[in-house]
């Protein structure tokens, strides 16, 4: 007969497993925004999110040394840096075909 003190830690075992498995599998995705506005010279790059199952919101995410910040698409200033982000990635295209 097997006793209490073993039935209860397999359980532990096979819960911290699902548990350690479900944190590997789910993608690492903003679940709110931040309420700040980043001072652009801080700022890397950006990814979008886009709602799915996994992702509660639509995000604008900035990449910065410290990380990444979640922001609202719909605010003007996040709005604007993207729209800089992009020029500055188009500049740098242009002068790398020129170059070839």
């Amino acid at each position: 007969m097997v006793s209490v003190r073993v039935t209860v830690m397999a359980i532990t075992l096979v819960t911290l497993c699902l548990v350690a498995t479900n944190d590997a599998v789910r993608p690492r995705c903003c679940s709110k925004y931040m309420t700040v506005k980043l001072p652009f010279h801080i700022i890397k790059g950006y990814s979008v999110q886009t709602v799915t199952e996994m992702c509660p919101l639509d995000a604008i995410i900035f990449h910065t040394s410290k990380g990444k910040a979640c922001t609202d698409p719909a605010l003007n200033w996040v709005i604007e840096y993207v729209e800089r982000l992009r020029a500055k990635a188009q500049h740098v295209h242009k002068t790398s075909q020129a170059h070839k």
